[in-house]
């Protein structure tokens, strides 16, 4: 739905767009839609979004937002992101409400993952 200016959108840069939908795709289940050969467009994802084909990429220690997944179980996604050819940039560690980690997809973009390790939803 829909919502006056609330956040709708995200986009991302990818050097190949092929593997970065290979990655997502496997690892989250994500479908794409392409719109001509520089661009893929995700949905149902909590946040809508695409990847625009360029030789750049996303990084928190450049500044950039970090995108941050949510999972039931944090060890699971993390083997699921590594057998997907993700590459873990933060191991596992604990913040006040959870634990997390961060990785980089194929073409380096940066995303977080956490969990709250069984505590009362409370997002």
């Amino acid at each position: 739905m829909l919502q006056h200016e609330k956040l709708n959108y995200v986009e991302y840069p990818s050097r190949d767009l092929e593997k970065t939908k290979a990655f997502f795709g496997s690892v989250f289940g994500w479908q794409f839609e392409d719109y001509g050969p520089d661009y893929s467009a995700f949905s149902g994802q909590g946040l809508d979004g695409g990847f625009y084909r360029a030789d750049m990429n996303s990084s928190s220690e450049q500044g950039a937002a970090l995108l941050v997944f949510y999972s039931q179980d944090l060890e699971a996604t993390l083997t699921k992101v590594e057998a997907g050819g993700g590459k873990v940039c933060k191991a596992i560690f604990d913040f006040p409400g959870g634990r997390r980690f961060h990785f980089q997809e194929p073409c380096g973009n940066e995303f977080a993952v956490w969990s709250n390790d069984g505590l009362a939803e409370s997002v």
